[in-house]
């Protein structure tokens, strides 16, 4: 057991952050944790912008702040430093999702292999990401994965993605940078996941460059780690793995309802939890051929790796062992964690602001999903609120 990590520290948890923003966040989450405002905030703000009212300025300066670096990269320094103070990584991640025109997945292609460059270049930017449907339409990967002919059209189109797929862990890998690949629906993750693990296949051999995403709230997700690694043993790879524990629970469900077929998700949290765990233990049992980064804000998950680190005499700082949390939330983690000389990434969304929406919507909704979530989040900034004026 590491009796010396601590989760309650609130000094060095919000060292990095001033009065103003500790303020900010206070009321930030007494919004959020109000489900009726989170559930009508989405219509009325899109209304809004379209009418012309000036509330672009108002989400900038409020929900866009705290959860996000900028709308472009150079807008990101500043967090990329003030993270990195604390001993904490930037995961630059451009938020550009729902998207369906070539030329958007072109550019879309081409700001990921900027994050990339500008990673190469900075030891506080240790892992990028980006999402495939950023890359290629959505409709065409469920079409895929659905094992439906596509026509002529289709397969110039099916190609291109593959191709800025490829051209993406290509300069990762040239690079030096490990990149991640999320997780999406489930009804579209098979083509994913196959992209992934060719790409591990070519750029994995020496080092983690790509990582898969495995998402636990799936039943059938601890079996797939282990098949995977049970493929990268066979064949002279490293698995690159990020484990989190989901981010469409009810989407899938609904949609399993009703087309009547068995819902991919866990029975109950209990057993997502279960899973999440014992993925991490394999792991960590097998970390000169996996590299993970556990991607949660979940402090008993949080200890347990921390534990399992110091049990099997694991350094802190393995290159093969990241922690990561998203911007805004479960600094009490990041950064003790990082005072604990462990590897740890904050996940920096950035881009438009009219582009973000949905991704900031989406965190605001999740988060009034989380049972006790938000009443942490607000204890801990009340209890460093207190202690500043003691």
């Amino acid at each position: 057991m590491n009796n010396k990590l601590s989760f309650e520290n609130t000094e060095i948890a919000f060292k990095h952050s001033t009065n103003t923003d500790l303020s900010r966040a206070y009321w930030l989450f007494k919004v959020i944790n109000v489900n009726f405002l989170v559930k009508i905030g989405p219509p009325i703000t899109n209304f809004f912008m379209k009418i012309g009212l000036p509330i672009k300025s108002i989400i900038k300066a409020t929900i866009f702040k705290h959860f996000c670096g900028g709308e472009t990269i150079e807008e990101c320094n500043k967090t990329i430093k003030n993270l990195a103070d604390g001993g904490v990584g930037t995961i630059l991640d451009y938020s550009i999702e729902g998207e369906d025109d070539e030329s958007v997945f072109d550019n879309t292609r081409d700001e990921i292999i900027r994050t990339i460059v500008r990673a190469s270049k900075d030891k506080a930017i240790p892992l990028t990401v980006f999402k495939v449907t950023g890359v290629g339409r959505f409709s065409l990967l469920e079409k895929l994965d659905e094992n439906l002919k596509l026509n002529m059209d289709e397969q110039i189109e099916w190609q291109k993605v593959q191709d800025r797929v490829l051209e993406i862990c290509e300069m990762a890998h040239s690079e030096g940078v490990p990149v991640m690949i999320d997780a999406e629906e489930s009804w579209i993750q098979k083509t994913i996941d196959h992209l992934a693990i060719n790409m591990m296949r070519f750029f994995n051999k020496e080092q983690a460059i790509i990582y898969n995403t495995y998402q636990m709230y799936r039943h059938d997700k601890l079996a797939s780690i282990i098949t995977d690694f049970t493929v990268a043993e066979d064949e002279g790879f490293i698995l690159g793995a990020k484990i989190v524990r989901g981010a469409y629970m009810e989407k899938e469900r609904k949609r399993a309802e009703e087309r009547s077929y068995p819902s991919p998700i866990q029975p109950d949290k209990a057993a997502t939890d279960r899973d999440y765990n014992d993925a991490l233990v394999f792991c960590a049992d097998h970390v000169d051929k996996i590299a993970i980064v556990a991607g949660t804000h979940n402090e008993d998950s949080c200890r347990l790796l921390a534990d399992l680190l110091d049990e099997k005499k694991i350094a802190h700082n393995n290159p093969h062992v990241y922690f990561s949390q998203l911007l805004g939330m479960s600094d009490n983690l990041s950064f003790n964690l990082a005072d604990g000389s462990y590897n740890v990434a904050k996940y920096v969304p950035y881009g438009p602001i009219k582009a973000v929406l949905p991704y900031l919507f989406r965190r605001a909704q999740e988060n009034t999903a989380i049972a006790g979530q938000m009443s942490r989040e607000l204890s801990l900034i009340v209890k460093e609120k207190k202690r500043r004026n003691s």
